[in-house]
């Protein structure tokens, strides 16, 4: 398997840093933008102001055309979890049958409860889902700064030949088979990363904040186990340690969201995927039978059912119990 021509659809920071990172590796990339302002200013300026003071990759080709799409031999899809649907369906009418479509976003569709790769097997039949996903900042990607992610795919011959593909030096992508894994790490300490800001915003300690990672991950991997995910998985880059990075640093939108909650003031009105996710995970833990207390506390507070304070003292007053 080569995977010589890559299509990134969407140019926000993320598309681009990843656009830039398949060029770095070797391969020709064409970036798909809807807007037609954007694809000109990208391919005049070979700049993004989403990621300032990067340079976008000389083999890198802004386009607006969706057919160019079907010239590609994998596609990387770089939008919004809850916008993968329409912009997947847009795709399936220039994708060529086997072709791997990797979603690059981190949730749960609303009201479905359906995970990325499964959004785009039931919205391109002929497409082969994988996902990556783990510990990544989308300047630090861009710049070319030492990353380690994982990517999977049910079939990990396609998983690892990909892995190839957009792997170098900096860019160091594990493969897995373990696609579902990999999309409840994303999803689910996107969640607990709010609450971990929440945390830093009231000024409740690093005591606080290293109680809440902790206990954020058992809930996280109990999730995981419940639907079929492996123990290494959930422990590797894109369980644990995306977790880490996410609920350390104000460069995770989700992260910073909490830490407005926590202060008491309005978002900055970035996108923060876990904000979408909080709900359907809770709703999907509940249909497993899953106790999520972080994460059902946070879903509440982002529907305005508790406040920040009533939150904190439900988790607070929990009844004691045996570390599991």
């Amino acid at each position: 398997m080569t995977f010589n021509r890559i299509a990134v659809v969407g140019a926000g920071a993320w598309g681009t840093a990843l656009a830039n990172c398949a060029a770095r590796a070797g391969r020709d990339v064409a970036l798909w933008a809807r807007d037609a302002a954007v694809v000109a200013q990208l391919n005049a300026t070979r700049e993004n102001p989403r990621l300032p003071d990067v340079r976008i990759d000389a083999r890198v080709a802004a386009t607006g055309a969706i057919a160019d799409i079907k010239h590609a031999d994998a596609v990387l899809l770089v939008v919004p979890a809850q916008d993968s649907r329409k912009a997947a369906s847009a795709l399936a009418p220039h994708m060529k049958a086997g072709v791997p479509v990797v979603t690059c976003a981190k949730g749960i569709e609303r009201g479905t409860h359906r995970f990325m790769t499964e959004i785009i097997a039931e919205a391109i039949p002929a497409a082969l889902p994988a996902i990556l996903s783990g510990p990544s900042f989308a300047a630090d990607v861009a710049r070319g700064l030492p990353t380690a992610v994982t990517l999977a795919c049910a079939d990990e011959a396609t998983a690892a030949a990909l892995a190839q593909a957009l792997g170098s030096q900096t860019f160091r992508p594990y493969h897995t088979a373990d696609v579902r894994g990999v999309e409840i790490g994303g999803a689910a300490k996107n969640v607990l990363a709010i609450a971990a800001g929440i945390v830093h915003g009231r000024r409740l300690g690093a005591s606080a904040t290293a109680a809440l990672v902790t206990r954020g991950f058992a809930e996280l991997a109990r999730f995981g186990r419940a639907l079929g995910a492996r123990t290494e998985t959930l422990t590797g880059l894109s369980g644990l340690g995306d977790l880490i990075l996410t609920c350390a640093s104000p460069q995770s939108r989700n992260f910073s969201l909490g830490i407005a909650l926590g202060e008491g003031r309005a978002p900055d009105g970035k996108l923060a995927e876990g904000a979408f996710t909080a709900r359907a995970l809770v709703e999907l833990a509940d249909e497993k039978g899953v106790e999520m207390p972080i994460a059902t506390a946070i879903a509440r507070v982002l529907d305005e059912k508790l406040t920040v304070d009533q939150a904190i003292d439900s988790l607070l007053t929990r009844p004691f119990k045996a570390e599991g």
